[in-house]
């Protein structure tokens, strides 16, 4: 083997090595808002570099951008329930499928909810104190601390 075709086996092998270096690290590197919402809220499953779903609580985390106009409220698929991490159904969104009272926890502050079901009232609270509240079809705001919504 004459020493040109030496280098560039050995400059190939030293790209090869850097790229497989390389590519694991940016695999593992996930959003910050989904660091927090699987260490604040244990159980989480990453299925996509923008989504996590909690199996057993019957709970996703969905990060912007999602598929508007799909709810009766604006950004609120129909039939769930919604926590926004910012007002007027912006950021961050966990959603659930399930009428009850469901932790926060995963998003670190709620900025509105949303109820797009077709009955039913939804409270965003704090401990058992309601701070804000939204009928069916609709959201609101929320301008308190929240650690829980509550369906009814």
């Amino acid at each position: 083997m004459n020493l040109r075709t030496a280098a560039t086996i050995l400059s190939t092998a030293a790209i090869i090595a850097g790229v497989a270096l390389a590519a694991p690290a940016a695999a593992d590197e996930l959003d910050p808002r989904i660091t927090y919402a699987l260490d604040a809220q244990p159980g989480g499953v990453v299925t996509s570099a923008t989504t996590v779903v909690w199996p057993a609580l019957g709970m996703e985390l969905t990060l912007e951008p999602w598929l508007t106009g799909r709810g009766l409220s604006t950004k609120c698929p129909s039939g769930l329930i919604c926590a926004f991490a910012l007002a007027g159904e912006g950021g961050a969104r966990l959603t659930w499928g399930s009428c009850g009272t469901f932790s926060t926890t995963a998003l670190a502050s709620v900025g509105s909810v949303a109820n797009a079901r077709s009955v039913g009232t939804v409270q965003a609270r704090n401990g058992t104190t309601v701070v804000a509240s939204t009928s069916a079809g609709n959201y609101v705001n929320v301008y308190s601390a929240t650690d829980n919504i509550r369906c009814l």
